[in-house]
């Protein structure tokens, strides 16, 4: 009796589930969840060593990297911008985990005695709150009214996190033009900021 081979699926590339979860298919996440799950714990775990807190952070990674999807570029590989993800998410992690928090309201105990805090009240006033929304907003402005050859590499250096080989390589041009061109986007972005 011969035994029947059983024949394999072909397993899809990252780039067609990826296709595939921005169409809004679930199973397309749910395999690049399992694709990825135990990678993306062992980079967590070896930055904040302690298992039990990664798993959280894994769920967090997957969710920031879904939510974020359709910023991925296809020109790197969808590990990588995972994997970077994962990084962030522990790096976060573990500088909120250095703030100690307390009490304000109440003393705290010391080696020296009881200690009474008083702090000055810096909450931003309502105006300042405005101005710097105002600001965030102008930047945006500046940026979008920037011709299109420096928007694209204000865009990659400083919203996408790229360095200067990476977007010669996306763009297709020399380093020596992208740096030029950054130089030229923020000497324009000033100008027109410069009234604030």
């Amino acid at each position: 009796m011969v035994a029947m081979m059983r024949r394999k699926e072909p397993v899809p590339p990252d780039e067609e589930l990826i296709r595939s979860a921005l169409e809004g298919e679930q199973q397309a996440y749910q395999a690049l969840l399992q694709r990825y799950q135990k990678t993306v714990f062992h980079i967590v775990v070896k930055i904040i060593r302690n298992s039990d807190d990664a798993q959280d952070l894994v769920q967090e990674t997957f969710m920031r990297a879904f939510n974020t999807l359709e910023s991925y570029r296809s020109e790197f590989r969808f590990s990588t911008w995972l994997c970077k993800i994962a990084a962030n998410c522990s790096i976060d992690y573990l500088r909120k985990k250095k703030i100690k928090a307390f009490s304000m309201d109440k003393p705290f105990e010391t080696r020296n005695g009881t200690v009474e805090v008083e702090l000055e009240d810096k909450s931003a006033n309502p105006e300042e709150y405005f101005l710097r929304k105002q600001r965030i907003m102008s930047i945006e402005e500046a940026i979008k009214a920037l011709p299109d050859k420096y928007r694209e590499v204000i865009v990659y250096r400083h919203h996408d996190d790229k360095s200067y080989e990476e977007i010669a390589r996306i763009m297709g041009i020399p380093i020596g033009t992208v740096k030029a061109r950054i130089f030229r986007a923020r000497e324009l972005l000033k100008k027109k900021l410069k009234m604030f």
